[in-house]
Formats: C-alpha cells, sequence, structure tokens
C-alpha cells in the first residue's frame, strides 16, 4: 500500500488537502493485494518494449451460432439451416446473414474462419484467452492468458496507460471469467476499469470524474516535494510509485475511461446499452460502449484490451429470467443488429484514424452450436467446428478461411485451431512463437503455443 509522510509532522498520515482514506483508496488497486507500484516494479524486471502494435480481444460469452451467423446453410432441411437467409457482402462470394448487413457491406475489411475445430464442449473462456484447455496437466499456477503474456514480455507502450487493460464484466458463471495470469502472478493481470460489482464502470471504486481531478492530488504533490527537498525525508516513494502516479494521475488513462469525451455522433454510432442490465443473469451485458471504450484505450497506449460482450448461450426455453420465449432466433434478432453496428463502428474507426494497420482485433466464443434447432428452438454446445472473426493488424482481409459440410456441423477444409489463431496474433505483435518463451514458477520454460503451431499463413 503506498504510503506517504508528511515531514512537516510526523503524526500526520497524509497528503495535505487529500485525505489519507481517498489517497489509499486511488493508490491501491487491489490485484489480490498488489499495490500498483508493486505491480509495475515486477514488471520493469522484464523491460519496456517501444511497439506500438496492439489487439483488441473481443470474447462473445456462451459461445455464438456459426450457422446463423457466418456459415448459413440455406440447402440444409430446416431444421438445419433455420428462418434466416445469407445475403452478398461487398467482397463476391462471400455471404453472411442477412441480419448483419453492416458487416456485410465491409466484408473486405474483415476475415471469418469458418472452421475452428479443436474447442472444448463445456463453457470456459479459458481457451478464447490462453489458447489451451484445462484438459491434461497444467504448470503450479495455471496458464497465463494471452494479456498477461504479452504484458510480461513487451511491458507498457506508454508509461501511463497499462499495457494490458480489461474491460470484461464479471460473470456470475465462474468459467466464463478471464482465467488470469497464471504462473506469471499478479504483476502481470490486467487492469481493471470495471468495479468488482455490474453497478457501473468505475475504476475500483473511483469514478473517472475523481480520477480526473487532479488538481488537488497534484497541489498536495508539490507541496510535499518541496518540504521533502527541505527536510530530506522521503518514505514509501520511488520511482515506481511516481511511475504509479503518473498512470494515476494522467489524463492518458481517465479521459480514454470517459466516454463523454466522444461526440454524441460517435457514440450513437456504436450504439448504447445499458452494463446494469444482463439478459441472461450469468453473462455479460450486452454494451457496444464496450467496443468505443477499447478503442479509445489503444489509443491511449494500451497493446491489449479485453472485452466480454453479451451472453450467447442460445438453447430456448426459459432463460435465467424465466423469459417466456427465448428462441435463439427471437434472441439473434435482437443480438444481432446490435452486435454488427457496434463492431463495425470500432473498425470503421481504426481504418478512419490510422489504427487499422497497428491495431488487430479478434471476436470469437468458446466453441459453436449444433446443426440441429432443438425442441426447445435453441442450439446446443458444438465444440466440432466454430467460426471466428479477425479484421485490422495489417493482415490479408477481405476472405473466408475454411470450410465445413452441408450442415455446417464439421470442418472439411483448412481446420485451423486455437492456437494457430494465438500465433497469428503474436506475430503482430513482432513476438516470434517459435523462439519465445516465459519461464514458470519452477524456473521451467514454456513456449506460448505448443510447437508446430504457427500463425495463419491466409492472414500474413
Amino acid at each position: 500500500m503506498l504510503k506517504i509522510l508528511d515531514p512537516r509532522d510526523k503524526g500526520k498520515t497524509h497528503c495535505d488537502g487529500v485525505s489519507r482514506r481517498n489517497f489509499l483508496q486511488v493508490g491501491a488497486l487491489g490485484a489480490g493485494g498488489l499495490t500498483l507500484p508493486g505491480l509495475l516494479a515486477l514488471e520493469a524486471k522484464q523491460g519496456i518494449r517501444n511497439n506500438p502494435k496492439s489487439v483488441i480481444l473481443v470474447y462473445l460469452v456462451g459461445g455464438p451460432p456459426h450457422q446463423d451467423m457466418f456459415d448459413l446453410k440455406p440447402d440444409a432441411p430446416r431444421e438445419i439451416a433455420g428462418p434466416w437467409k445469407p445475403t452478398a457482402t461487398n467482397v463476391n462470394g462471400i455471404e453472411i446473414c442477412e441480419a448483419l448487413p453492416m458487416m456485410a457491406q465491409r466484408m473486405d475489411k474483415f476475415t471469418v474462419i469458418r472452421s475452428l475445430n479443436d474447442a472444448q464442449a463445456g463453457h470456459d473462456a479459458v481457451q478464447c484467452y490462453t489458447g489451451r484447455t484445462n484438459a491434461g496437466q497444467k504448470p503450479a499456477g495455471g496458464w497465463p492468458q494471452f494479456g498477461s503474456l504479452v504484458n510480461k514480455i513487451q511491458g507498457q507502450h506508454v508509461p501511463t496507460t497499462p499495457g494490458f487493460i480489461s474491460l470484461c464484466y464479471p460473470c456470475t458463471h465462474g468459467p466464463y471469467n478471464e482465467p488470469g495470469p497464471g504462473y506469471l502472478g499478479p504483476a502481470h493481470s490486467g487492469f481493471r476499469p470495471l468495479g468488482s460489482t455490474r453497478k457501473d464502470m468505475i475504476l475500483n471504486g473511483i469514478t473517472t470524474d475523481r480520477l480526473a481531478n487532479r488538481k488537488a492530488l497534484l497541489a498536495s504533490f508539490d507541496q510535499f516535494r518541496r518540504d521533502t527537498d527541505a527536510s530530506g525525508t522521503l518514505q514509501g516513494v520511488d520511482a515506481f510509485t511516481e511511475q504509479a502516479m503518473g498512470i494515476l494521475t494522467a489524463s492518458h488513462l481517465a479521459e480514454a475511461l470517459d466516454l463523454s469525451n466522444e461526440s454524441e455522433a460517435t457514440r450513437e454510432r456504436y450504439g448504447t446499452g445499458n452494463p446494469k442490465k444482463f439478459i441472461d443473469a450469468n453473462g455479460a451485458p450486452r454494451v457496444p460502449q464496450s467496443f468505443l471504450a477499447a478503442r479509445r484505450l489503444i489509443e491511449a497506449g494500451a497493446r491489449i484490451v479485453t472485452v466480454n460482450y453479451s451472453k450467447w448461450d442460445w438453447h430456448g426455453g426459459l432463460n435465467a429470467e424465466g423469459r417466456a420465449n427465448n428462441s435463439i432466433f427471437l434472441r439473434e434478432k435482437e443480438d444481432f443488429p446490435i452486435f454488427d453496428k457496434g463492431i463495425t463502428a470500432l473498425i470503421d474507426d481504426l481504418h478512419e484514424r490510422g489504427l487499422d494497420k497497428d491495431t488487430a482485433v479478434l471476436v470469437w466464443g468458446e466453441f459453436g452450436r449444433t446443426p440441429k434447432i432443438s425442441a426447445k428452438v435453441g442450439r446446443d454446445h458444438w465444440p466440432n467446428v466454430a467460426c471466428a472473426l479477425m479484421a485490422g493488424g495489417g493482415m490479408r482481409h477481405g476472405q473466408v478461411i475454411g470450410k465445413t459440410d452441408r450442415i455446417a456441423g464439421e470442418p472439411v477444409d483448412r481446420p485451423v485451431s486455437f492456437q494457430e489463431v494465438f500465433a497469428t496474433l503474436y506475430r503482430h505483435l513482432g513476438i516470434d512463437v517459435r523462439t519465445a518463451t516465459v519461464p514458470d514458477l519452477h524456473g521451467r520454460p514454456h513456449y506460448l503455443v505448443d510447437q508446430g503451431q504457427e500463425a495463419i499463413a491466409e492472414l500474413v
């Protein structure tokens, strides 16, 4: 915990003008009890590399229906095809769901992977964040997620912005949540602007207004430094504490998180949502503003931003709130247009701001859905094949990778693994998965992906 003693009065344990309680609320991140200065000190052991490349990873909680979004089979029997019709896109030969018209108009900026083939059967976000499953032997502490590994290897790009920021809302179903830094420890956890509850978009109990109001805090620090210079007394402040206060008091982070800094037209372009409203109790809220916040954080210097969006586990029947008609197609009619608007606004924004070459975007869920529509008018878990959507990163887009059979049940051409996708992201960041290793708690080095897993050649 950050502690400052006023050299003028040893009985005071606060900066003049700012209460000790409020100051410590700002100073403590609460990542397993680790303070931000401690986190920075641990990060610094690995060094910082100046690399502007970044990634936005979007997790569609619960597993999206691939055959209703990006791999429609209109010639299949109705109990498989469903009611949606494919629509042409601006790339000749590529069709997607008619309920995603904005994406269809920009398909040249996207790549659809239709043949992810090594998913798990149960709900668990671990593969979407790490590339690995919970099966088999794991190192002590567990596998670190992608953002934590990048944070360990590359550190911060901008001193006043954390390298890895999580915009993932807490889910009451534990396996939907990010797995965390694993054996890397809390020094490489994502910085979480979202509070521990779902009440609001707050910085661990600190509103962006409080964080942005730096005048009193900085004035107190100026006086403190003057007194320190005169007395020679300085306790609990070192380079990492100063860097921590740089993060907490610089305008980058607070302003990036304050979406009111964007024009009303821009906010409307992304669409609105209510972070307090959860369509399904154990998922994430349907909040397209998260895409806008992710773009702003990338502009502020974050390397990795993770986002979880809505709830896609559409089995039909009653949902957790007892909704009488939870038909998958009713849910798709509601969710698809909002998702379509938000994700295309993000991609348009990245292109218009010249960020599309440096920022890669990945959208996926933990598995696909069953080809056959159930008696409850839903689709169940289907690990045999799933889809992913990629954009940006200076990659080759306007293409489909992989192919499934006539009912979108099995890959029949160019199967793709989760780790191949991560290898592609690492390559984008300038990290060679063939040589890069990170040691675990026992000093044993681990490759970032299994050996033989390479970047997707069609993209790079």
